[in-house]
This record gives C-alpha cells, structure tokens and sequence, in this order.
C-alpha cells in the first residue's frame, strides 16, 4: 500500500468523494451512526491516504495539529474488502510517522478510540487516559501516546 498525505486544497475532487462515500459508508452505514461525518476539520487537517496498486483508496486517517506539541489523528478506516491482512496496522504506523514528519516537535498523540480496539492500539503504545464514554452511541475511551526521541 502507498500512503501519502495532502492538505485539503490539495486533494483532487476525485479524492475528495473518495475521502466522503468511504467514510460515510463505514462511519454512517456500517456503524449505524447518524452525525454529521463531513465538519470544518476537514479544511485544515491533513489527509493520510492509502492506496492499492490501482490506485484505489483502501485506508484513511485525518491528522491534526494541537496546540503544547500534541497531535491527533482521527476518522481510521479501512476498507471492508481490505481488513484483516494488515492494512490497519499499516495505516497507524503511516500516521503516527506522518505526524513526525509534518510536526517534528509533537511530544504526544491523542484519539478518540472506539473502545473495542483498545488491545489493537495499545499494540502501538497508547495508553487510555479516560473512562469509557459514548460518543455518538459508540463507547469511546481517549488514549495517548508519548513520544521520546
């Protein structure tokens, strides 16, 4: 899989509804989520994508940038053709790199974590910091992940 990530006046309108009909089918469809999925993060995120060897869109993150050298990267998906063979891990390892790269200065990365991959991210060191709570009908638990050069 490629990875790249862009700022969203650099993304193509091929990309863009990429971006939207993958994370509304998994985050709206397959969830059975209601919310409003597309926000103004989206303007000033950066945009992990993954892609096959067609050029197909496979795996997803949105990075952010937050004030005392945090970062966050949130909206993970992974195609429902593609899971189980890696893709997921893959797709942190991308994001967690991207965000050194772009913000050289991050000190700690922060989500919100579904709350029934909490083995899957602490795989990668990240430590729940809250209880678990809903969001959006879905139990959620904040995580972190300090990061020591």
């Amino acid at each position: 899989m490629k990875f790249e990530s862009y700022q969203f006046d650099d993304l193509t309108p091929r990309q863009i509804y990429e971006i939207y009909h993958l994370r509304v089918a998994i985050f709206v469809v397959e969830q059975s989520c209601a919310y409003q999925e597309v926000d103004e993060t989206d303007l000033s995120a950066r945009h992990l994508l993954g892609t096959d060897a067609n050029g197909q869109l496979v795996a997803y993150a949105r990075l952010m940038q937050e004030p005392q050298q945090q970062a966050r990267f949130g909206r993970i998906i992974v195609r429902k053709t593609a899971r189980g063979a890696g893709n997921g891990q893959a797709l942190i390892r991308a994001a967690i790199h991207q965000i050194r790269c772009l913000w050289p200065a991050t000190t700690q990365i922060n989500i919100q974590a579904q709350h029934y991959l909490d083995r899957f991210y602490r795989s990668f060191g990240f430590v729940p910091v809250s209880a678990v709570y809903l969001e959006d009908g879905i139990p959620h638990q904040d995580m972190i992940l300090k990061i020591n050069d």
